[in-house]
């Protein structure tokens, strides 16, 4: 203190932090067999060092794996086992590599995948693992990014909408070289928020805004209940729906720092007033949380808001069926696969449902007086061409009950015949169009096994069942055709009987209409399938059988995300199986 003047003292270089313009970065990329570190290996080092936007350095080499490269790996990277067949051995380049990246920041899209295949390569060749600084893209921008912005975080994403130089394309320098324009482009976002060292960007989140602080007081009279909250405007329009086991503490939540959600952010400045709902059970607070989105569809939920556009793959009821995708089911005697989230979807199963069963693909109506040229499909042995007269109505039938059996009972043919084929083509070298049957496949039986799913409680007329609630009690609710009718809580100790009886005399009272969803959609039911699954949950009463086709699409699915959980795996970057 001089002359009643206080003197900062000026920190230590320490304190300040390491300027990101003085700050060596080395962005890597790896190509590898697969996604576990332990079972796959290394096929392609990438990497770029740069300092202060200028590159100092490049790293790239092909790897011997010592195995042969899967060729769905070939397909998505190019890399074949040819070309790695003269290349040194990672135990050969690992030192190297050690070297061009001792003293710098490693930097990758999605780190823990590179950085941990390089983890495993130094303790197997009994080196330490390396101890740099490292920063994430993917998750950096996850941070700073909207989803208005961009749609995902996926390199080749980001990398488009920064503009990189370089095109992303699964091979390691070029996705190395990409991964520099989006770390300089993500450094330019966040100096706005006043990051300007690496200490600072390793542990950027962002401050509350001050319509967070000043809105705080909407937090003061939410109850701490399980239930529902509405985030209204001034108006009273529903801007955000959301639901939580204690809502007074989760609505606090979106006033402090941990709220880093920018489009949340954003709502928090419209924001007016919070309604909270109350509800028995967290059954019930999920399942009013998406019928309200469903039915007031705020702004700034993203998911739920149209659970009416879906669509159905319909086997058609006339004389000679076809396979029909619709958006409305109706109360007649056709039969109805789905839902589907987009035309696309039922599509790829219509796709894999003609390539077993041969069905007609025209799509006039045709009566057993129909005489008119058959199309080229009658010439190649799929279809049996009605239309010129050589199928009668019960020939036609058997396909039809074929059909039928794959769609609601049985996919097994559906899965030979698809599977048949794509073995044919990866024989004849031609996995692209294999990946693209394997595809379909998969939509025809997820599909498949989800309506069944669904409508083994759909239709149940009245199901009530019970969990264990916090304090000794019961959760019991009352289901009626897959919709949740009813919610209470049994206090610890009382007799269930007038608990049960209270509870059904007071459920809504639900009028099933057509279809495998008659009374509710998809998303409720299969909430309440969720928690039937939950440890704990005793049934009490069930009207009806509640029951899966012995030979149904369950068994089928589950070799399905085996197949595609091994596909993610091996490339977790994209964050999709490959298309």
């Amino acid at each position: 203190m001089v002359l009643g003047v206080e003197i900062g003292v000026q920190g230590t270089l320490d304190e300040l932090g390491t300027p990101l313009d003085q700050v060596t970065f080395v962005v890597f990329d790896l190509e590898t067999t697969g996604g576990s570190p332990s079972e796959h290996a290394i096929t392609e080092i990438g990497a770029v060092k740069v300092r202060g936007g200028e590159v100092l350095g490049e790293f790239a080499t092909l790897v011997d794996p010592g195995r042969p490269i899967p060729p769905f790996i070939t397909v998505l990277t190019g890399i074949t086992d040819v070309m790695v067949t003269a290349a040194p051995r990672v135990e050969q380049v690992l030192p190297t590599f050690l070297e061009f990246i001792r003293g710098a920041t490693l930097v990758a899209h999605n780190a823990p995948f590179d950085v941990g295949f390089v983890k495993a390569v130094c303790q197997a060749g009994g080196y330490p693992p390396p101890a740099n600084p490292v920063v994430d893209t993917a998750d950096l921008a996850r941070r700073v990014l909207t989803r208005d912005e961009v749609p995902n975080c996926k390199l080749a994403t980001l990398a488009r909408v920064f503009r990189s130089s370089t095109e992303p394309c699964h091979r390691a320098l070029a996705d190395a070289k990409a991964t520099v324009d989006v770390l300089h482009a993500l450094i330019e976002r966040v100096a706005a928020y006043g990051v300007h060292t690496l200490e600072e960007l390793k542990g950027f989140v962002r401050a509350p805004t001050p319509e967070q602080k000043r809105k705080r007081h909407l937090a003061a009279t939410v109850p701490s209940a399980p239930g529902v909250y509405v985030f209204e405007d001034e108006r009273g329009e529903a801007l955000y729906v959301g639901k939580s086991g204690d809502l007074r503490q989760r609505v606090r939540s979106y006033f402090t720092a941990s709220e880093t959600r920018p489009r949340i952010r954003e709502m928090i400045g419209i924001a007016e007033r919070v309604r909270p709902i109350v509800c028995a059970t967290g059954l019930e607070a999920e399942v009013r949380e998406l019928r309200l989105i469903g039915s007031t569809k705020p702004r700034y939920n993203r998911r739920s808001r149209f659970p009416e556009k879906v669509v159905w793959l319909k086997l058609t009821d006339e004389p000679f069926p076809r396979l029909s995708i619709v958006r409305e089911v109706k109360g007649d005697a056709a039969t109805y696969l789905g839902p589907f989230t987009s035309a696309r979807g039922a599509e790829d199963a219509r796709t894999a449902l003609h390539e077993a069963v041969p069905l007609r693909q025209c799509t006039e109506r045709i009566t057993p007086r129909t005489r008119r040229s058959a199309c080229a499909l009658a010439e190649m042995g799929r279809c049996g061409a009605p239309c010129e007269g050589r199928q009668t109505v019960e020939d036609y039938r058997r396909h039809v009950d074929s059909a039928k059996s794959a769609m609601e009972e049985d996919p097994g043919p559906v899965f030979s015949a698809l599977q048949a084929r794509m073995e044919r083509l990866a024989a004849e070298q031609r996995y692209e169009e294999a990946a693209v049957d394997r595809d379909r496949l998969a939509v025809y039986v997820r599909t498949a096994a989800r309506m069944q799913r669904l409508r083994s409680l759909t239709g149940i007329p009245e199901m009530i069942a019970a969990s264990p609630a916090f304090g000794g009690g019961w959760d019991i609710h009352v289901v009626r055709h897959g919709r949740l009718a009813a919610a209470g809580v049994m206090p610890k100790g009382a007799h269930p009987t007038p608990y049960v009886d209270a509870l059904v005399a007071t459920a809504e009272t639900v009028i099933p209409g057509p279809g495998p969803l008659p009374a509710t959609g998809a998303e409720e039911t299969e909430c309440i399938l969720r928690w039937l699954d939950s440890p704990g949950v005793r049934l009490v009463r069930v009207d009806g059988v509640w029951s899966l086709p012995a030979r149904g699409a369950g068994r089928l699915k589950e070799r399905i995300d085996r197949a595609y959980k091994g596909l993610e795996v091996s490339q977790p970057r994209e964050g999709r199986p490959l298309r």
